[in-house]
């Protein structure tokens, strides 16, 4: 399957101008109006933006609401459409496109659109600066998730204009990965569990330009957390003894976290990525917090250290006498791509265009949210599976320099649609 260079030149212009406006979890106000600009264009039989497709309730990581309502703000400003944002409203962000093409199995894919919280490069070397895409806000899209949602667009656009594809396709752009919070609340929509087959994919990986992984598994179960401990302030020079020293427990908890036996089953990880309390040198501080997080080869693994974690948290609060809460900020468990779904992709992509080496399989050797989807769709009988769409980029993922080699997006796009028509043609036998 190929794509006109008028085509291709419309999807790098699309991917340029999500560049441009990055925004993180939850408040993708403006590229959610983007991709619903995209998808009125195409002509798709069904489109479910925000709480249409997502369960609210189940929301991971939403942040304050003051900070919902600036990006708000701030893609009101952009341009980004009225009648999306009010659909999106309060941050439920995200679009469900539906094409329907007769009868045969119901293929989804799944594509992430959230930026990360960090400031871009401005260095003449850096593309996006140097030809004008650079952020213009005070995110940016180090992941490749702009490139995500380009994949998606491009993917129903080749299904709809002339494709032989028979049955039904969902095509997912999910909220919220990067805080590992999306994913949860949309498998608990439902909208997926009529799913035969679900794709999910990303863009490089440290995997160059043309090259192609068919299954990519290794995914570590996760937990992301935020623990506040609350103890009492007193003056630290003439009344230390009437305070409880907040401060000291995160120092026992954190220290007492990396103490966690390794479990015999396989590789579990334990991080604190973020400390902070206090007001002043010479104040007993009565709160502090941190944020951290358990991870585990299995789900079962994850769960392990996130028991193991709780109890060390709050024995360390109880031991200088402080309170303490524990927030989920993030869960997703690990995943396998079937191989009905690796089979398909593996083939398809030995005969794409612009494709010099395909794997069969890799490891991710981290976490991703979309494992909730995959295993969704695979308790209900169906088959799951994640791509690696290779894309030589400058600057390793989340740094200020990341980018993409814009001819994988061709790439991309071409054998995920056509592996989509494949597993809707012969079921992916």
């Amino acid at each position: 399957m190929s794509h006109p260079d008028t085509t291709f030149d419309r999807l790098v212009s699309l991917r340029r101008e999500l560049h441009r406006h990055p925004e993180p979890a939850w408040r993708e106000f403006y590229t959610t109006s983007r991709i619903v600009d995209e998808l009125e264009a195409i002509g798709v039989d069904e489109l479910l933006v925000g709480s249409e497709f997502i369960d609210p309730e189940t929301r991971i990581g939403v942040p304050e609401r003051a900070e919902i309502d600036r990006w708000y703000e701030t893609a009101q400003q952009a341009g980004a459409r009225e009648d999306v944002l009010d659909r999106t409203e309060g941050g439920v962000t995200g679009a469900l496109a539906v094409v329907r093409a007769g009868d045969g199995p119901t293929v989804g894919l799944r594509v992430d659109i959230d930026g990360l919280p960090r400031t871009e490069s401005k260095s003449e070397d850096h593309v996006p600066a140097a030809e004008g895409f650079r952020s213009e806000t005070d995110a940016m899209h180090a992941c490749g998730h702009d490139a995500h949602v380009t994949f998606g667009i491009g993917v129903i656009e080749s299904i709809v204009n002339g494709s032989a594809f028979e049955g039904t396709l969902k095509v997912v752009f999910q909220p919220a990965e990067e805080v590992i919070g999306g994913g949860k609340a949309v498998a608990e929509s439902g909208q997926l569990d009529d799913c035969d087959h679900l794709l999910a994919v990303h863009i490089g990986l440290d995997h160059p330009t043309g090259e192609v992984v068919a299954g990519i598994d290794g995914f570590l179960a996760v937990h992301h957390f935020e623990a506040t401990f609350t103890g009492k302030s007193a003056h630290a020079g003439s009344h230390p003894n009437e305070g409880t020293n907040a401060i000291q427990a995160v120092a026992a908890a954190v220290e007492n976290l990396y103490a966690i036996p390794r479990h015999e089953d396989g590789a579990t990880r334990v991080n604190a990525g973020v400390v902070e309390g206090g007001s002043a040198p010479n104040i007993i501080p009565e709160t502090a917090r941190f944020e951290g997080e358990v991870r585990g080869e299995t789900t079962e693994l994850k769960s392990y250290m996130r028991e193991h974690a709780t109890r060390v948290i709050e024995n360390a609060a109880g031991m200088h006498g402080c309170g303490v809460d524990i927030d989920a900020v993030g869960d997703a468990p690990s995943a396998k791509s079937d191989d009905v779904i690796v089979d398909v992709v593996e083939h398809v992509a030995t005969e794409t265009d612009g494709v010099e080496t395909v794997l069969r399989r890799d490891d991710l050797g981290g976490s991703e949210d979309a494992t909730y989807l995959m295993q969704r769709v695979q308790d209900n009988g169906g088959t799951a599976g994640y791509v690696g769409i290779g894309t030589d980029h400058p600057g390793g993922h989340h740094t200020a320099t990341f980018d993409v080699d814009e001819s994988s997006l061709r790439i991309g796009v071409d054998v995920l649609a056509e592996s989509i028509q494949k597993l809707a043609g012969d079921g992916g036998s």
